[in-house]
């Protein structure tokens, strides 16, 4: 029938088009088309249903290279083509297979071969096949049905078309329809691209529209679909919403690269040499695994081979091969008579520059078939002589065929694209940037491509190199500068791409640009910008990828981190990374790094001379492929760690595996968890680490399994001790060992095996064996051999499902081992632990209380001559019931050795705190005993404290609970003995040493007063009785007022706490009454009305008392209460009442009876809410008081005032004022105030608010009835006033002036005035200075200056303007007045006039004893003038 009629025409058809050779154009392919094509391996990675998982990872932006399959979901197993079509999905669905492989793959060839096996009849299951090329059908402008589609753009059948149709439909699931390239595609190819509603066969689709909906079903339901494309972003519908099959062409391998070249060689006798010579040349092996890489280095090794035999240099980079393939394709049609490559180059120059122009122009308008009319007529003679371009028909319509020419391989275009920009002179370096760029191919991920330049940037990095040099300056026919012009353009471009973020497989592309190079320089820098971008995430890598990873990591200088996590990898390129020196961390986490893998990693290990950390996790290594790998890891002596975690290691030969790592001297790590090794396996691990040397810690939990190593094995020092030389059997290596074994399910039948492991190592530092079921029974045969275990710090039994019985052998071993330090016990926490002293006999011992001796001399023998370690025992958290503690209280009974006691948080009770208190006295060397929260009630509180009396070696008690009749803490604290004969004559010779303080603690209870009574006569009686603290237990003021009464019958207290306990004002007054109470009490403090501590004395001799209440609430209507206790108390060293709530009202009401208080003290009323109204108050106070020397007042935030109170006649009367913001009425009343202080010494007022007016009646108030004022005015004026303004204000001062100061940089201005005003000695005074009578313009102001500084000693200006008049003023007036000593100018501008007066006026100063010039600028015309003046005053002794 017609159907069948077609079938045969198909086959004929396909048989002409894909057989073995082609009719048309046999002699180009016999150049273009590798004979050993037909039998190329393709490695097929098969991924099932997994379109979902694919659309995720197409979500991320960082993962690139879309149509790999997430590789830890592939099967990774190679097929065969027929197995691509075993039918997996249900009948009558559409099966799509998706076909992806790198460029020069085979793709193309792979599905010509199909369509041949096809036709062949391999493929009996497919009635019907058709084969599509996508870079034809971009040629399509119009819309099509389906049956155009078939048979007008494929094969047309002779007759009765429709009828061939409908068979097509109906046996649709026997049909076969290729597309080829789909990555070649020009238009976008999305979910939009299907057809709206239901498509019918007479509708007209675009090609998009056709080829989605047959992937949808939608058309020729059940049929299957082909698809082959480069490893690009995958279309969003078959994500989306179709199942489909995905696999990936990997090409050769190397079996398949040697059967490939001997077939091209097999009629050379040289076979074997070419052979040998790509084994020989990783580089050259890993390019010849893609297929059409393969064929261009056997073209160039066969011409290089006919022409020199023995001498065979083939070029580096993939861009060099093409180059050298296009000067071969051209001289092998010259024949034997060819001339030189550059006379052929010449000769064909016209027509490759035709080829690249065409090239670029298809590539930029996404062209890639031509027809006769786009080439030139000499462009299509060449290549189609040297089979640079191959002729097909191409069908658009149903018309005929027109001939259509496409460059034999998409590389190949790219390759004369990139040519072109190199030697086109239309070509500048900017658009050069922008080709080279390519943001599209760079950073976009999400979008369809827009140019068919997957190898287009990988040749311009190539055409970059030196070596191409010459080759572009023939054919540009442009110097060597024009050249490398662009050549570094490309260079600089791929320096800045290095320095972008990018994507793992971008770093790899951006390696193969860096290849091309052979840039040494380049490569370095570009590796030192990636040097921490080495990770790589799911995607595949091949060997020729590997090759330009490691040419960058050799050429940088820093080590590197290379980590692939879920990457596909050939074996063969682990063979690559053998020569990469400059890897410090490698890491590998796959689960197909199984044995085969490792033992291939084993291989390149040795030539890794850096590699430190080497990590092969979440893989499928077993114990096989870890001794491999670690034999191998044994020959890299610098290896510090090895990571196996999360592969299948389940039975490791351990102690071949610990041997090997004990040759590695500078191991440190290795890491084998969650590999489900066995508890046996752990057991015979423990046994191997602690006999290997260089083992320090095996750290075991759950899964978790890791070895440390520390210091080369066989190399343990021993101690150089001299007392250890005389005993050898007790020298101890320093090597120290922790093992871990925890949750591991050890029980008690493992103890034996555990006591023996534990045994065998003399060097044990800690041992944690908790988490485990060892039980009663099995902790209970591991204390019995601890004498014999040589442990120094720890055994952690925590979490072993102990009972109290294990408890009691855990505290017996206190007596049988005597290393021991400390028993750490909690039934509720499930802890047990037990420390060890690191050397037993010379341990170092904690520091020790103050000793307490008996008088019987029995205790000082020989027995006791070496210092014994204290030991502990915390058995804390445990709740013991009654019949408990008659088994515990039999133990500890026993353990006289211990020195510290904890049972705290154990319900113990009235009752079993009495039972411990029994045998307590036989614990001698108890020095602390703490039993917090054990739920005791207060009379065993009282009995507690009448035990400090009972118990003599008791040194502290704490007691803490929270409710009086309910839960208390008891710490109570001994003292130690010291039982050396040094320390024994020490404190026979002072008697006064024997006995120590004691300290009772009682925290955090209600108590009352007849409670507070009964607790204080229980104290009296206490000896040595030295620090009672009552913090937190609510004591009111009857309680307080009782506490307080019994302080002169505790003879030896030095300090009473009472903290967190709200006190009333009433109460405050109370606590400082105390001071009459108690004679020996030297200080009471009171803070924030919460806390209050009072320090006592050794005896009642007369000493100052110091009393502070801050921040307590006292305000007015205490003061007088709390005056008439002070009044009772007249030896006060300190009363500080600051931050309470005086108020200006209190401070009246205090300073009203101050006068009372005839003592020499310190107030401090600081914080007290004064105002200034309150200051004058107390100024008046002062002024009028005898026994007030010093008053200090500060308003602002310090909020200062202090009152220095004296009983003695003191000279002394300050006043000093800061910050007080005085208004005009305020500075009035302090003027009239100040008049009464005829005794004040000195006056010191700082930013008070004083003007100038205010300053100058502040001068005429200022006055005593004999000897010297100091008085000191800091205010922003002062550095504004001019020096003869000041010193106008300085003369209103009554009395002699001897002292002026004025420092503007400081805003000071200061006098000192002596009184009484002396008139009688001016006359004579001024008859001396009339002999230098100068004519002063001034001559009141002068001659009142002389009146009034007449006494002036001191003289210092600081800072200063110094106009003529004023310099003149002072070299004539004062700088020779008969008294002054001191003068200092600094820091001051003078004018040039006014330096040389001044130092005219120095030579006649007799009396200056002391000169300041620092900081003056001085000419150097005036330092010699100064050095002679210097020379004429005879009184001078210091200069500055």
């Amino acid at each position: 029938d017609s159907a069948e009629k077609y079938r045969h025409l198909l086959i004929d058809s396909i048989r002409q088009r894909y057989g073995s050779r082609r009719a048309a154009g046999a002699a180009a392919q016999e150049q273009t088309q590798p004979l050993a094509f037909s039998q190329a391996f393709v490695n097929l990675v098969i991924r099932h249903s997994k379109a979902s998982h694919l659309k995720e990872r197409m979500d991320k932006p960082r993962q690139d290279v879309a149509g790999a399959p997430e590789p830890e979901e592939c099967a990774d197993t190679a097929v065969k083509v027929s197995d691509l079509f075993c039918s997996v999905v249900p009948s009558g669905t559409t099966k799509v297979i998706f076909l992806f492989g790198k460029p020069g793959t085979g793709k193309t060839m792979l599905m010509h071969r199909i369509c041949q096996k096809w036709a062949e009849g391999v493929l009996p299951q497919f009635l019907f096949t058709f084969l599509f090329e996508f870079r034809q059908l971009n040629l399509l402008k119009r819309k099509l049905t389906l049956k155009e589609l078939l048979f007008d753009l494929f094969l047309q059948p002779e007759d009765s078309p429709d009828a061939v149709f409908q068979n097509l439909l109906e046996n649709a699931w026997r049909t076969l329809i290729i597309f080829d390239g789909l990555d070649e595609f020009a238009a976008n190819m999305d979910l939009s691209s299907s057809s709206k509603g239901g498509p019918t066969l007479t509708s007209r689709m675009s090609i998009s529209e056709l080829f989605v909906d047959l992937c949808h079903g939608k058309l020729l339901p059940g049929c299957t679909v082909l698809v082959t494309s480069r490893p690009k972003r995958l279309p969003n519908f078959l994500l989306n919403t179709v199942e489909f099959l995905l696999a990936e062409i990997w090409g050769f391998d190397h079996e398949k690269v040697e059967e490939y070249v001997s077939h091209y060689f097999h009629q050379y006798s040289f076979k074997e040499q070419a052979i040998a010579h790509l084994k020989s040349n990783a580089k050259l092996l890993s390019m010849c695994l893609i297929p059409a890489l393969c064929y261009v280095v056997c073209v160039c090794l066969e011409y290089l081979l006919l022409k020199h035999q023995r001498s065979v240099e083939l070029p580096q980079t993939m861009t060099q091969f093409y180059i050298k393939m296009l000067l071969i394709f051209i001289n092998k049609q010259q024949g034997e008579h060819a001339d030189g490559e550059a006379t052929q180059l010449n000769c064909n120059k016209k027509a490759i520059l035709g080829l690249c122009d065409l090239a670029l122009k298809g590539l930029e308008d996404k062209k890639l078939v031509f027809y006769v009319g786009d080439i030139p007529e000499h462009v299509k003679e060449f290549a189609s002589l040297h089979g640079l371009l191959t002729v097909f028909e191409v069908k658009t319509s149903g018309t005929c065929p027109e001939a259509g020419y496409a460059f034999v391989h998409l590389s190949l275009q790219e390759f004369f694209a990139a040519l072109c920009l190199m030697v086109s002179r239309r070509v500048d370096k900017n658009y050069l940037k922008k080709k080279f760029s390519l943001k599209s191919k760079w950073t976009l991920k999400n979008e369809a491509k827009t140019e068919f330049m997957e190898s287009f940037h990988i040749f311009l990095s190539g055409l970059s190199s030196k070596e191409c040099r010459t080759f572009l300056m023939l054919l540009a026919e442009q110097d060597e500068a024009w050249v490398q012009d662009k050549q570094d353009t490309i260079l600089q471009s791929l320096k800045k791409l290095a320095a972008t973020h990018l994507t793992g497989p971008k770093v790899i592309e951006l390696c193969h640009c860096t290849f091309e190079t052979q840039d040494l320089k380049v490569a370095q820098h570009i590796g030192s910008l990636l040097n921490f971008k080495y990770e790589f995430k799911n995607f595949r890598l091949t060997p020729l990828d590997m090759s330009a990873l490691v040419f960058v990591i050799n050429s940088g200088q820093d080590l590197t981190y290379l980590d692939f996590a879920g990457c596909l990898m050939d074996i063969d390129s682990l063979e690559v990374l053998a020569g990469c020196n400059n890897i410090e961390h490698l890491s590998f986490r796959s689960r197909r790094c199984g044995d085969d893998f490792a033992s291939a990693l084993s291989k390149s290990l040795r030539g890794m001379g850096s590699l430190k950390k080497l990590e092969l996790t979440g893989g499928s290594i077993t114990a096989e492929g870890m001794t491999n790998l670690v034999q191998a890891s044994s020959q890299c002596l610098q290896l510090e760690e090895i990571n196996l975690q999360d592969n299948r290691i389940r039975d490791p030969e351990v102690k071949r595996v610990m041997d090997l790592f004990s040759r590695m001297e500078k191991l440190k790590k290795i890491d084998l968890s969650n590999n489900d090794l066995s508890l046996n396996a752990v057991l015979i691990l423990a046994k191997e680490v602690i006999a290997c040397q260089n083992a320090a810690e095996l750290r075991v939990r759950k899964d978790t399994v890791m070895i440390y190593f520390s210091g080369p094995s066989g190399k343990v020092p021993r101690s150089l001790d001299l007392r250890w030389e005389e005993r050898k059997e007790h020298v101890i290596p320093t090597r120290h060992v922790k093992l871990c074994l925890q949750d591991r399910s050890l029980s008690s039948q493992h103890a034996k095996e555990i006591v023996a492991i534990l045994q065998s190592c003399p060097c044990l530092s800690e041992v944690d064996l908790s988490g485990n079921k060892l039980g009663d029974e099995g902790c209970s045969c591991l204390l019995e051999s601890l004498p014999w275990i040589p442990i120094s710090k720890q055994l952690d039994l925590s979490q072993n499902c102990l009972s109290v019985n294990g408890i009691c052998s855990l505290l017996k071993s206190v007596n049988t081992c005597q290393k021991m330090m400390e028993v750490q016990v909690s039934l509720c926490h499930e802890t047990a632990v037990l420390r060890f002293t690191e050397n037993e006999e010379f341990a170092s011992l904690p520091p020790r209380e103050e000793p307490v001796f008996s008088t019987d001399d029995q205790q000082y023998g020989e027995e006791n001559q070496t210092p014994t370690a204290s030991k502990k025992i915390r058995l804390t958290d445990s709740r013991f019931q009654a019949s408990d503690l008659e088994k515990l209280y039999a133990v500890l009974k026993e353990c006289s050795s211990i020195s510290e006691l904890d049972l705290s948080n154990n319900y113990l009770g009235d009752k079993g705190l009495l039972q411990l208190f029994q045998f307590l006295p036989n614990l001698k060397m108890l020095s602390s005993l703490k039993l917090n929260d054990n739920q005791i009630s207060l009379n065993s509180v009282f009995f507690l404290a009448q035990s400090l009396s009972t118990l003599e070696h008791i040194k502290r008690m704490n007691l803490r609970g929270n409710n009086i009749s309910t839960t208390h803490g008891v710490n109570c604290s001994f003292p130690r003995v010291r039982s050396t004969s040094r320390w024994r004559s020490s404190f026979l010779a002072h008697p006064k040493h024997v006995a120590a303080g004691r300290c009772f603690r009682l925290r955090d209870c209600r108590v009352g007063p007849e409670d507070v009574t009964r607790l204080c006569q229980i104290l009296a009686q206490c000896p040595q009785l030295t620090e009672i603290d009552l913090s937190g237990n609510s004591l009111s003021d009857q309680s307080i007022e009782r506490l307080l009464s019994f302080l002169p019958y505790l003879c030896h207290l030095t300090l009473l706490s009472i903290r967190n306990n709200t006190f009333s004002p009433r109460c405050t007054v109370l606590l400082i009454n105390a001071i009459n109470l108690c004679g020996r009490i030297r200080m009471v403090e009171v803070r924030s009305s919460e806390n209050a501590f009072l320090h006592l004395g050794a005896s009642v001799r007369s000493q100052k008392t110091s009393c502070r209440l801050t921040d307590c609430a006292i305000g007015q209507g205490q003061i007088d209460e709390l005056c008439r206790v002070l009044e009772q108390r007249g030896w006060l060293a300190e009363v500080d009442l600051s931050r309470n709530q005086l108020g200006d009202e209190g401070l009246r009401c205090f300073l009203d009876r101050l006068h009372r208080v005839p003592v020499t003290c310190s107030l401090n009323l600081s914080h007290n809410r004064i105002s200034q109204d309150g200051v004058l108050h107390l100024i008046n106070a002062f002024a009028t008081s005898g026994n007030t020397a010093e008053v200090q007042v500060s308003l602002c935030s310090k909020a200062t005032l202090i009152i220095k109170l004296t009983s003695r006649d003191d000279p002394r009367k300050i006043l000093r004022l800061a910050e007080c913001n005085f208004q005009p009425e305020h500075l009035e009343k302090l003027c009239l105030l100040l008049e009464k202080c005829t005794g004040l010494t000195e006056y010191i007022s700082s930013n008070n608010n004083v003007t100038v007016q205010a300053a100058e009646r502040l001068l005429h108030s200022l006055r005593k009835n004999l000897g010297l004022l100091k008085m000191s005015i800091e205010e922003p004026w002062v550095c504004k006033e001019s020096v003869t303004n000041l010193l106008e204000l300085a003369v209103q001062a009554c009395g002699n002036i001897t002292e002026i100061t004025i420092c503007k940089d400081k805003t000071l201005f200061q006098l000192g005035v002596r009184f009484p005003h002396c008139l009688e000695k001016v006359e004579s005074v001024v008859s001396r200075l009339n002999l230098y009578k100068p004519e002063i313009k001034h001559a009141c102001f002068y001659q009142r200056v002389r009146e009034k500084c007449a006494q002036l000693q001191e003289l210092r200006w600081s800072h200063v303007e110094l106009h003529n008049d004023e310099a003149e003023m002072l070299v004539k007036i004062l700088l020779p007045l008969p008294e002054l000593k001191k003068f200092g100018l600094t820091s001051s501008s003078i004018m040039p006039t006014g330096i040389e007066y001044l130092i005219m006026g120095l030579q006649n100063c007799q009396a200056i004893e002391e000169l300041n010039l620092g900081h003056m600028k001085l000419s150097g015309a005036a330092i010699p003038k100064l050095v002679l003046a210097l020379c004429e005053m005879p009184s001078l002794k210091r200069l500055m």
